[in-house]
């Protein structure tokens, strides 16, 4: 394990102290728990990213309705 040096404001500090209390872990451990899940968060989306851009786009034919053209057909299936 590694260790690294941050700056903070003393109101995030106080934050830290405190939330590192009701978890029962040192500000060092929370610290690095709360980078670890940034970390896989962002990871994961960029993995699904990458994922959702292997699909080819739909090809779209035919014309774009206009608004009123589109609640029309809205209204139409109501009546």
């Amino acid at each position: 394990m590694s260790n690294l040096t941050i700056s903070t404001t003393e109101d995030t500090l106080r934050w830290a102290r405190v939330e590192a209390a009701k978890r029962n872990v040192s500000v060092s451990r929370l610290v690095g728990e709360m980078l670890t899940e940034k970390m896989q968060r962002d990871n994961a989306y960029d993995t699904a990213m990458q994922e959702a851009l292997k699909f080819k786009p739909i090809a779209f034919e035919g014309a774009f309705l206009s608004r009123d053209a589109i609640y029309a057909e809205r209204l139409e299936r109501f009546r």
